[in-house]
């Protein structure tokens, strides 16, 4: 004998039992699934750090007449973070390393909050998702009480039965929706971790690259 298909009657009646909150959860995993897809296009490697960059800044020779020309090139028409923060260390080499770093970081960080857009969305979710979920549970429950009490210890089954199935429908789907939050949070926690230490490694390459070239000119250059 096979297994009756859940239909979508069994979902409604399922999401019905929940009442009020089961709404605000709906709400709640739409947001979520919204938040998550976004990131998901948002945080892609190709995205964030350009592999033509990246592999220009690997290939610079500081020892060339002109080793930013290329770069520059590519980065006219690069709009990716890495290629942003790569302009700012490039407008600032007449100053001093220190002073690039500096300013590097400040742009690595305003890029950093810009990969962030979404990620505390996700993380209210975690949070407020299982306490919207024990809301309901302690409505259910209160409607199981309110039977007892009304009708004087002669309870009715169909009013316990309700508050019950909607005590354990919104835990339930309230949980539901914090777990997957929750990974998808520590996921894309953790790929932007390693975002910014791949592009620390990539400005830190081309730092040490031009100021070495710019080194080499000022010792190669002739005494008046």
């Amino acid at each position: 004998m096979e297994p009756t298909p859940v239909g979508i009657d069994s979902l409604l009646q399922f999401f019905s039992k929940g009442g009020v909150f089961m709404y605000l959860l709906a709400a709640c995993s739409v947001v979520g699934v919204a938040v998550i897809l976004l990131r998901l296009l948002g945080l892609r490697r190709d995205l964030a750090i350009s592999p033509s960059l990246r592999q220009e800044v690997e290939r610079l020779q500081s020892d060339s007449e002109d080793p930013t020309g290329r770069l520059l090139a590519l980065l006219m028409g690069d709009r990716s973070p890495l290629g942003r923060v790569i302009r700012v260390a490039l407008r600032h080499l007449d100053t001093s390393r220190a002073e690039n770093q500096d300013a590097v970081q400040v742009a690595a960080r305003r890029e950093m909050v810009q990969l962030e857009q979404g990620l505390f969305v996700l993380e209210i979710l975690v949070g407020i998702t299982p306490l919207l979920g024990l809301l309901g549970a302690v409505s259910g429950l209160v409607k199981v009480f309110e039977a007892f009490g009304a009708n004087g210890g002669q309870s009715d089954s169909h009013v316990i039965a309700s508050g019950i199935a909607e005590a354990l429908s919104t835990t339930v789907v309230g949980l539901a929706i914090a777990i997957p939050c929750l990974i998808a949070y520590s996921f894309f926690v953790r790929k932007l971790e390693t975002i910014a230490s791949e592009m620390e490694s990539i400005v830190s390459l081309l730092l040490t690259k031009c100021y070495q070239h710019r080194l080499r000119r000022r010792t190669t250059a002739p005494q008046a």
